[in-house]
């Protein structure tokens, strides 16, 4: 889920493990100083890119009425979870590939990606296609609508409302999934990739910062013991054919578009971070003083972690958990900021309430005005 390697083919050699397929890859093919450069400077990019798009994205969505705009809020509760339940899915995926035929897996699964990958590469795509599409064009509204129940009991299941642009996505997205699919392209990989994260960090929200620290503390333990105490995790990482990672050739300028000597980053690395920052972009807003201080702090700390993780991994030529990283510096800095500007106490005392149980507390509100 989250950590860095460099140098990882396409596909796994036969018969090893992770950490003999990384060594057997530089054995084959020793990238150049460009070649490198140019592959961490992109996935630095490529990570920056989700974490700011879908952190201001998630201001707009912690408001919206549509269902399949809605966040997804996590509670303490959940944080604390998150690091066992994630643990135990990751270990499962690695008994899966020793004991079943990689091939018959990593079938089931682009398939289930496939169908993910279109509808996130669609939902990330619709904004930017409002703006593309001449406003003179025919837009109709549709509306997906399935209900249980019937009268007063009637019970939304699924509210979903979209019109012609959204199919427009869908149907560009789907290319990209037919393209990912049959070829298993790295640049489709990480359309499909950059999707996922972008959703992620606009949809998952933290209900406070103390949940976030939470979560990251968590995950942080959970990142360092899967990578450094075992190989669990690189060789899962080697052997899932799924956009779960952001991949970059460091063999681009030798082999272009068909290279396949790749750094990596896991999805979990921009995800995490980035709604912790997406919080403390939202925190900034509820403080109306038109500024975003602990935003930028945290995009900040987190290209210094991001950085920091990739020289440390270059240095020692062995996958890193960017969690370590990363977890002291996002949480590490605004903190400091905040204890410098006297704000500690009102960042922590900060709270997010999901837009379902304000519409429960708007009702209830309502009932209680009639009774009177």
């Amino acid at each position: 889920m989250a950590d860095i390697e460099q140098g990882t083919e396409a596909t796994p050699l036969p018969d090893t493990n992770g950490s003999e397929a990384l060594n057997g890859t530089a054995a084959r093919f020793v990238s150049t100083a460009e070649g490198t450069a140019l592959a961490y400077g992109s996935l630095v990019f490529m990570a920056l890119l989700p974490i700011f798009f879908g952190a201001l994205r998630s201001v707009s969505s912690s408001k919206s009425k549509n269902s399949s705009d809605m966040p997804e809020t996590i509670t303490s509760r959940d944080a604390a979870r998150f690091p066992i339940i994630a643990s135990c899915t990751l270990f499962g995926l690695y008994l899966f590939f020793k004991i079943f035929s990689q091939e018959y897996i990593n079938l089931l699964l682009s398939m289930y990606f496939f169908v993910l990958g279109i509808l996130a590469l669609s939902h990330t795509m619709s904004p930017f296609m409002n703006r593309v599409i001449p406003a003179n064009l025919p837009n109709k509204q549709y509306q997906l609508l399935f209900t249980q129940g019937s009268g007063e009991s009637k019970e939304e299941i699924i509210n979903y409302e979209f019109d012609t642009k959204d199919l427009i996505c869908l149907g560009i997205s789907s290319v990209v999934g037919v393209w990912y699919v049959l070829k298993k392209h790295w640049v489709a990989n990480n359309l499909f990739g950059l999707a996922f994260a972008l959703n992620g960090v606009e949809l998952l929200h933290l209900n406070n910062v103390s949940t976030g620290c939470i979560l990251l503390g968590g995950l942080f333990v959970y990142d360092v013991f899967w990578v450094f105490g075992t190989n669990v995790m690189v060789t899962v990482a080697k052997s899932f054919e799924a956009p779960i990672k952001l991949v970059f050739p460091q063999d681009l300028l030798e082999k272009g578009l068909e290279a396949n000597n790749f750094a990596m980053l896991g999805l979990g690395d921009i995800v995490i971070p980035g709604i912790f920052i997406a919080l403390l972009l939202r925190f900034d807003v509820s403080l109306k003083k038109n500024s975003r201080t602990y935003f930028y702090t945290s995009f900040l700390a987190y290209i210094f972690g991001l950085g920091l993780t990739i020289f440390v991994m270059h240095t020692f030529k062995h996958a890193q958990p960017a969690l370590l990283y990363l977890v002291p510096a996002c949480v590490g800095f605004p903190v400091m900021v905040a204890l410098v500007k006297g704000e500690l106490t009102e960042m922590f005392r900060y709270e997010e309430t999901s837009p379902e149980a304000e519409a429960s507390a708007k009702e209830e509100k309502t009932e209680s005005d009639k009774d009177k």
